[in-house]
């Protein structure tokens, strides 16, 4: 009997191994690495000047081969939750020719790992990152079919209502996938868009990401940059990688405001001035560490991240949004259409619009909330945040307070002026 519960762990484990290995033998056809056309044969409407090349077995069923042809480019943004990454997410969103999926990868965890929080078991982890990645392939090679896996309940005929936050994306709420708006109507809200589209058809969805010329992806649901390093090398794909970090002082009072039930204990150790004895820890450490790890490997530079790494502090976004988001194109290649700027002039500003209030909005007053946090942690909070936080607050250019009445100076920036090169 005392064995019993590391029974039921061994169990439920390998049932989440099986999970996935049946979505994988049932939606999946094996690896096989097709050869593409010479790079600079690749470029955007260009013609082959070389002989065809000799296709694999079963490269004509892969259609994001022939796609690449065209050098999509595939677009992540490593981000962690209340890190200002449904704001970065919306700079690439709004863009005329990409194709923009918020958080796919909650489908992922929901179906396999549903109670999943901060999980540091390696177990987890490893099922998770495995599923993430086959997800994020073949999404930037736009087979939005093998998403359908993890939707519950499972779509018919390719249907569904359940895609988390489609209003999100631009894409799904115009033609072809919804004729409830038509090309007039540029700032669709993401309400309006699940009200008045009818349920999402896949195959339209994905008729529309192989129109766009490139694909973005948010997540903050793959720990660190080492995590992709297999997505990264894949000839097939042409990723580029905006890793997007923020003050862990800021992130956790924006977490205790937003997920009150899950940081409840936190509300009342800044309520009473006591910390509780069971408070869960690695709600914040998790952050330090994960960011540490990863912007460690990140500004290293190594080889496999050449031209595919940029970091980028949201509190630099925050107050120099149009400067900060052509920087984010240019090493993107892109170029920033005129419906960005736009939108940024619409949406840095204070608003008192509900969709301002909402926990996951994005028209705000960017710059004020930056650093607004140091008005809602209590000093004794901040203080053991920077303990535990201390090594990459500094790598990160934060400064550190030492009294109370620091922490409430204004006046005062915490944010120090640092550049990070991003390595081309």
């Amino acid at each position: 009997m005392q064995c019993s519960w590391k029974a039921v762990i061994l169990l439920a484990l390998a049932s989440i191994a099986i999970q996935y290995t049946a979505i994988r033998t049932l939606t999946s056809k094996p690896f096989q690495l097709c050869p593409l056309p010479s790079p600079q044969n690749c470029g955007l409407g260009g013609q082959e000047t070389e002989p065809p090349f000799e296709r694999g077995a079963g490269c004509d069923d892969y259609p994001y081969f022939s796609i690449n042809a065209t050098r999509k480019t595939h677009i992540l943004i490593l981000a962690t939750t209340r890190s200002g990454s449904s704001f970065v997410g919306q700079l690439l969103n709004q863009h005329q020719e990409v194709f923009y999926l918020f958080e796919p990868l909650y489908h992922v965890q929901t179906t396999l790992i549903p109670r999943l929080s901060h999980s540091r078991n390696s177990a987890d982890r490893r099922v998770m990152l495995g599923a993430s990645r086959d997800l994020l392939r073949s999404l930037y090679g736009c087979d939005l079919y093998f998403l359908e896996s993890y939707i519950k309940p499972t779509p018919t005929n390719h249907t569904t209502d359940k895609l988390f936050r489609r209003g999100a994306s631009r894409a799904l709420c115009q033609q072809p996938v919804c004729d409830a708006f038509g090309p007039a109507d540029v700032n669709v809200e993401e309400g309006d868009c699940v009200k008045k589209c009818a349920a999402l058809n896949m195959t339209l969805a994905t008729d529309s990401c192989r129109e766009k010329r490139h694909v973005a992806i948010k997540s903050v649901r793959v720990p660190e940059i080492g995590d992709l390093r297999a997505l990264v090398e894949d000839p097939r794909l042409n990723i580029k990688v905006i890793q997007l970090v923020r003050d862990p002082r800021g992130i956790l009072s924006s977490r205790i405001e937003t997920f009150r039930d899950t940081y409840r204990l936190w509300r009342i150790w800044r309520a009473t001035g006591r910390r509780p004895y069971n408070l869960d820890l690695s709600q914040l450490t998790v952050v330090c560490e994960d960011f540490l790890s990863s912007v460690s490997t990140g500004l290293s530079h190594p080889y496999w991240l050449k031209g595919k790494y940029m970091l980028v502090r949201y509190e630099d976004l925050a107050r120099n949004p149009l400067l900060k988001t052509k920087e984010i194109y240019d090493y993107l290649g892109l170029p920033m259409d005129k419906n960005v700027e736009d939108w940024i002039h619409a949406n840095t500003r204070g608003s008192n619009e509900p969709s301002a209030k909402h926990k996951f909005g994005t028209v705000r007053d960017s710059a004020a909330n930056a650093e607004s946090w140091r008005l809602k942690l209590s000093y004794d909070m901040v203080e053991y945040t920077q303990t535990v936080c201390q090594k990459v607050l500094h790598q990160l250019g934060y400064k550190a307070v030492r009294s109370a009445e620091e922490l409430k100076n204004m006046s005062l920036s915490l944010v120090q002026d640092k550049t990070f090169v991003t390595f081309l």
